[in-house]
């Protein structure tokens, strides 16, 4: 750290103009860590918006290469990073120093994924349609098309995860890889962390010759609004409550030019028990999923909210054993005292329901999340009762059971969107699972078979995303090499020389990138 510490990272140098310092606290204790954060100005954001957008022409145009080299180098330097640092992010989420090693591995990998998606090559999605002059009754001309950065990218850090979906996270990782410069937003539950990171990524950015303004980074509450809605920035990237993401949805909607918002927020994560499954494990389901429940003290965006079974025996003894596991397991501290208030309200409110039974689990007191199991009516859910829709960040979850399949496919047609869906089935159960999958495809971008959604591979294949209120935009993931494609934009090139167009249209392609050639790829051509 810099004498500087605390201070906004603005074009590359610091900047500490405001006069309101704000204070990061020990999640354990309350008590405030040293140092203090300067609250950026509206001035501020404005020239760190600006040097987003000054550094965007040089960014976007140095080749794929140079950006793969940009993010290895980050991904060094946060590999680097020394026990103080843990010690830090730990102090700031309460968070184990275990979890916040394996987070700062999984950080690393999605920039050194993103670096092989650049090498790569295929994210340009490059087509090619050349010139047929003798083609009646009209000529065709040559068109190519490619995908090319969006433009300057504001990205606000996450509570929940400090490292991967913060600072040098996900969105932060594929807008630097599809060529957009970043604004990043720090999250006021780990300040500190950010600095860290921060300051991680322009010693990267140093090394491998970056342009000022590649990556910047505000503090501060209320400076949201500014960064959204100035004309410099083209997208927004965000994690958090379906409060905070409808807010930025609605300020980018409202600017003169309005522009996209990428938002994760709400999920319940239904896991649907199939029959056959309870009558042959039953109880490893039932500590498997208590596990799944308070893993991270149920501090996960794909955290298990709702659990539905068809009423039976089996079902019955299910929901015996979660209950006698769900009262067994001890509290845990939340990343902050805010996300400990809003579980505890969002526990009052299920408490207060009529249609709503608590099953098992101490009642919350004190500093530290209890895991809670509560069983509701089904009518509630067949009903829309919004209460069985809103997530509630925390070791909790609530069971549903219904009568039969068609009463199940109703309440599946009643959810809202989601992240993930979960089937837990036997092969005896396929005939039953085959009438359920196509009602989950419409609800949620991850469906899962035998397995829990709490961990989010970071791989190729990864879509963590949904319908409607999971996220704004169902079409992206913020999890996996895809998410590149959201802060990228088709341009096409009309009977453009091979001079002025980008190498992986040129005819010589000095890039060797397969490309779709009047459509065939060029592998397919040369085959």
């Amino acid at each position: 750290m810099t004498s500087q510490s605390g201070f906004n990272y603005i074009g590359g140098t610091r900047s500490g103009a405001g006069e309101v310092l704000l204070h990061s606290v020990d999640a354990t204790t309350g008590e405030a860590l040293p140092g203090a954060f300067r609250q950026a100005t509206a001035a501020e954001v404005d020239t760190a918006a600006r040097a987003a957008e000054s550094a965007y022409p040089i960014y976007r145009q140095l080749s794929a290469l140079r950006r793969a080299e940009f993010l290895d180098a980050i991904a060094a330097e946060l590999d680097a990073l020394g026990e103080d640092f843990i010690a830090t992010v730990c102090r700031e989420t309460a968070l184990p120093a275990a979890r916040i090693q394996g987070e700062r591995g999984r950080t690393s990998g999605q920039l050194r994924l993103f670096a092989q998606v650049l090498l790569r090559g295929d994210f340009h999605g490059a087509r090619i349609d050349r010139a047929q002059p003798q083609r009646q009754p009209l000529p065709r001309p040559d068109l190519r098309q490619c995908q090319l950065g969006i433009g300057p990218v504001a990205v606000f850090g996450a509570s929940n995860f400090p490292l991967a979906f913060s600072t040098a996270g996900g969105d932060t990782a594929a807008a630097l890889a599809a060529g957009c410069p970043v604004v990043f937003k720090a999250h006021s539950g780990h300040m500190a962390t950010s600095e860290w990171v921060a300051d991680a990524i322009l010693r990267a950015a140093a090394k491998s010759g970056m342009p000022a303004g590649v990556f910047n980074l505000i503090f501060g509450g209320g400076v949201g609004e500014w960064l959204v809605k100035h004309p410099a920035i083209q997208a927004v990237g965000f994690t958090g409550s379906l409060k905070g993401g409808r807010a930025l949805c609605d300020l980018a909607a409202a600017r003169p030019q309005p522009i996209p918002v990428f938002a994760e927020m709400s999920s319940i994560n239904p896991v649907i028990l199939l029959p056959e499954a309870l009558k042959c494990r039953g109880a490893q389901v039932a500590d498997e999923l208590a596990a799944s429940v308070v893993l991270g003290c149920g501090q996960f965006c794909t955290n298990p909210g709702l659990v539905i079974g068809l009423r039976s025996p089996q079902f019955s003894a299910f929901v015996e054993r979660l209950a006698e596991r769900m009262a067994d397991l001890a509290p845990q501290t939340m990343l902050n005292t805010g996300t400990l208030k809003s579980y505890t309200q969002g526990l009052a409110r299920l408490h207060a329901h009529s249609g709503i039974r608590h099953l098992a689990g101490q009642p919350q007191q004190g500093n530290q999340a209890w895991p809670q199991l509560f069983q509701a009516d089904v009518s509630r859910l067949l009903d829309g009762d919004e209460l069985l829709q809103e997530e509630i960040f925390g070791p909790t979850t609530v069971l549903v059971e219904v009568a039969d399949l068609a009463q199940l496919e109703q309440a599946l047609a009643a959810l809202q969107g989601q992240l993930t869906a979960t089937l837990i089935a036997e092969p005896s159960d396929q005939e039953t699972a085959a009438r359920l999958v196509p009602l989950l495809e419409r609800k949620a971008g991850r469906l899962l078979l035998n397995g829990y959604p709490t961990g989010v591979e970071v791989c190729d294949a990864m879509v963590h995303g949904g319908p409607y209120p999971a996220t704004s935009d169902a079409r992206g993931t913020s999890v996996g090499s895809l998410a590149i494609t959201r802060f990228l934009r088709p341009v096409c090139y009309q009977n453009y020389p091979d001079a002025l167009l980008p190498d992986v249209l040129k005819n010589a392609n000095p890039l060797g990138i397969a490309r779709l050639v009047d459509g065939m790829t060029t592998r397919e051509a040369l085959g």
